[in-house]
């Protein structure tokens, strides 16, 4: 666990849809939560300066870099990389990471351009050939960790087991738990079932001597149910699933609206329930479950929806120091090495020449 007396982190403060507005004050109800939190605010200071005089306490504890140029929402990693390198908001703290000046990064701006220059300051980590985005499920059991969903489409088995590794480590730091459950999505449970690369993925993991309890497939509704901590598929299928259940709780929502304001009777009902429905909009707050860890890099950086508030983005700086508290980086990298040695032997085995009799 992470002993620093004081830990230091990098905002974006010019990522998002409202940019300084919505992050500026965030931090400030992250300055509250946590007395030992320092700021590294990267952006235009002119901005920047006027928000900071309403947050006295965030004042003192923060310091501005400046820059006017950062990365828009629209931009192509391509473009953003190659027009905001050692320029953009969104790089200098990126950048601070890598410098020791600050312990984490959370941005809430353009998804591709964070992933690009991310891996390009900070690289991965070794045994890692690729990082992954993943998202903190709401479930009904509590809260469930999925992984990839978007960094890069696509995955081998290998890849898929380092999906796994990655998500167990995260678990252990988020959770608590000292084996999380891991699952891989498939159209089955059972074991001949879907494509070859998980079924490869299945065999390696159910095999391997990690701190994780490989449970087998999973389905597309177990993730709801929080069947396992993990659940592990590859960045196509996952950000395709992330949307899927935001687009189904707004329809929902709507469903549910609609139906309790269309008669009197039905309004009445509402408002007798209306604690009961406070209670469930509290629960699934997206708000409250804010925060894409990329796991991977030599670092910890977190990526916050852009069109959250105060609320959503103070979530995610919480996310990133519990990474930060609880060794992310080192968890990660201690259990890399023992998964390649299971993956050698797994290749090894497979290898061999049939003995003929």
């Amino acid at each position: 666990m992470n002993t620093k007396k004081h830990l230091t982190i990098a905002l974006d403060a010019m990522g998002g849809d409202a940019g300084p507005d919505m992050v500026i004050p965030g931090a400030a109800l992250s300055a509250i939560r946590h007395p030992e939190l320092r700021f590294l605010l990267v952006g235009d200071r002119s901005r920047i300066a006027p928000l900071l005089e309403r947050h006295a306490a965030l004042k003192d504890r923060s310091d501005i870099l400046h820059t006017d140029v950062f990365v828009t929402m629209d931009a192509k990693p391509s473009q953003a990389l190659r027009q905001g390198r050692g320029r953009s908001s969104m790089w200098m703290a990126i950048d601070a990471v890598r410098t020791g000046q600050a312990d984490t990064v959370v941005s809430a701006g353009n998804t591709g351009a964070l992933m690009a220059m991310a891996r390009f300051i900070l690289k991965t980590l070794p045994g890692i050939s690729r990082p992954a985005i993943a998202a903190i499920w709401p479930t009904l059991r509590s809260e469930s960790i999925v992984l990839d969903v978007g960094a890069t489409i696509g995955a081998d088995a290998s890849q898929l087991v380092e999906f796994a590794v990655m998500g167990e480590a995260m678990a252990r730091c988020l959770f608590g738990v000292e084996r999380p459950t891991v699952g891989l999505l498939n159209i089955g449970v059972e074991e001949m079932k879907g494509v070859e690369q998980v079924k490869e993925a299945g065999r390696i993991l159910r095999g391997a001597e990690l701190p994780l309890e490989y449970t087998g497939f999973v389905e597309g509704d177990d993730i709801g149910k929080g069947t396992v901590d993990v659940v592990v598929t590859e960045g196509f299928t996952g950000n395709i699933a992330l949307k899927t259940a935001e687009g189904t709780a707004k329809q929902l929502a709507t469903y549910l609206k609609q139906s309790l304001t269309r008669t009197l009777v039905s309004k009445l009902g509402a408002w007798l329930a209306s604690g009961a429905f406070a209670a469930l909009k509290d629960r699934m707050d997206p708000r409250k479950h804010n925060g894409g860890v990329f796991l991977g890099l030599n670092g910890v950086v977190v990526k916050s929806h852009g069109g959250t508030d105060a609320l959503g983005f103070a979530t995610a700086i919480d996310v990133a120091l519990e990474m930060v508290r609880n060794d992310l980086v080192s968890k990660i990298k201690t259990d890399v090495e023992k998964m390649n040695d299971v993956i050698t032997r797994a290749t090894a085995q497979d290898k061999q020449p049939e003995t003929t009799i």
